[in-house]
């Protein structure tokens, strides 16, 4: 697939443009709508105390798992997105029952996901309501999860394999390309009152992962190791893709939206280049329809999974890469995410009675688990992606 006749067709053809535009705005309030009953019906007849939504069983309904799990701050952060887009204080109300138990995770130091737990939940009460309770409860998480950083790796560390039995127990300092998703919390914070050096420990760990994940061709490995005690690159690795030197959907997606928004944090050129390279990367080989494949070098490859959850995290970041450029290449990230969302919202909305908003995602499925699946992050995205989309169609103000 080449880039150039897909953006030259479109827009050449303003009339064929402006009906796509108004079919996606269609599907944007229909797709709207069913999250609304969704959401609603699960923030209102599910508990805190029992879990937090993660993936979909075979009759629909969510998994719940852990409030210290990785995944538990995006149910409320769905929640948040709701109030954001309606302004109706009931998604205010249920956003903040679903945030308050979260906050026992501020003070961990044992993982590097608080970024995911913390800024989607809080972050966006945070920002949406000016709570300075919610302010404290970043402040602490941003705190809490600059310890993992090495000034010799100059990373954040991302998982302690250390005790593990399976093959990551020789990782001594692994980073994974998820990782850049938690650094915009540390910017965010460095930005808004908290510790100035968050910002640079989030700038190194960007650059590092700039260096060690991304491949000279523009495609993402999953894992990149060191050495602990030199600061030492090890080699690249793999556990969520197919393997050590293939391109796992999710993570090439994280690539995109966590170099972009470290471009934005810091305005260094070089993220801002890596950012595009791994988007170039990933509209060259995606499917035309924008919803890659689990991992883009299955071999299985046409008869394995779709992957949803990174369709709808490319979109968002190739949103806002869109925003930050000029020029055809602008133009061109915009069409490819807005042709990703079409997509979503057309042909991946999961049919009643499934609780989740987007069907056909993968989470770990060299695991065995999650494959083909509604997850709760998949929905986020994509009402993330929504919100931009709107804000850029609207000159409405940006979501932050």
């Amino acid at each position: 697939m080449t880039r150039a006749p897909l953006l030259v067709a479109i827009l050449a053809v303003p009339a064929a443009a402006q009906s796509r535009t108004d079919s996606l705005d269609a599907l944007m309030q229909r797709t709207l709508d069913v999250a609304a009953v969704r959401l609603r019906t699960a923030a209102t007849s599910l508990e805190p105390a029992n879990g937090y939504p993660r993936i979909t069983k075979p009759d629909g309904t969510w998994t719940l798992v852990s409030r210290t799990q990785w995944t538990s701050g995006f149910f409320p952060g769905e929640l948040w997105q709701m109030y954001a887009i309606s302004h109706d204080s009931s998604w205010r109300s249920q956003a903040e029952r679903w945030t308050a138990p979260l906050e026992v995770n501020d003070t961990r130091t044992n993982t590097h996901d608080l970024g995911f737990i913390v800024f989607t939940s809080f972050g966006n009460e945070l920002k949406l309501t000016g709570n300075t309770h919610a302010r404290d409860v970043v402040f602490q998480a941003s705190r809490s999860l600059s310890t993992r950083y090495s000034p010799v790796v100059r990373a954040i560390k991302s998982w302690d394999t250390e005790r593990d039995k399976d093959k990551r127990a020789t990782w001594k300092f692994p980073v994974i390309i998820d990782n850049l998703m938690n650094l915009d919390m540390l910017f965010w914070s460095a930005a808004h009152g908290g510790d100035p050096k968050w910002k640079e420990i989030a700038a190194q760990h960007a650059l590092t992962s700039a260096r060690s994940h991304v491949r000279p061709d523009g495609s993402v490995a999953h894992v990149a190791l060191f050495d602990p005690v030199t600061g030492a690159f090890l080699g690249q690795a793999n556990w969520q893709g197919y393997s050590d030197s293939s391109a796992w959907a999710r993570g090439q997606a994280w690539a995109i939206d966590g170099f972009t928004r470290a471009y934005e944090a810091t305005s260094r050129p070089e993220l801002l280049a890596t950012a595009r390279k791994v988007a170039d990367w990933y509209i060259a080989h995606a499917p035309a329809d924008g919803v890659p494949y689990w991992d883009f070098r299955d071999p299985g490859i046409p008869n394995v999974e779709r992957d949803a959850s990174a369709a709808a995290i490319a979109a968002s970041g190739l949103l806002s890469l869109s925003r930050d450029i000029t020029g055809t290449a602008s133009a061109q990230y915009r069409v490819f995410a807005e042709r990703s969302l079409e997509s979503l919202l057309s042909r991946y909305v999961a049919p009643p009675p499934s609780e989740a908003i987007l069907a056909h995602s993968v989470g770990g499925k060299p695991q065995g688990v999650e494959i083909d699946v509604g997850i709760v992050y998949a929905d986020y995205y994509l009402l993330e992606a929504i919100r931009k989309d709107r804000a850029l169609r609207s000159g409405s103000p940006w979501p932050e």
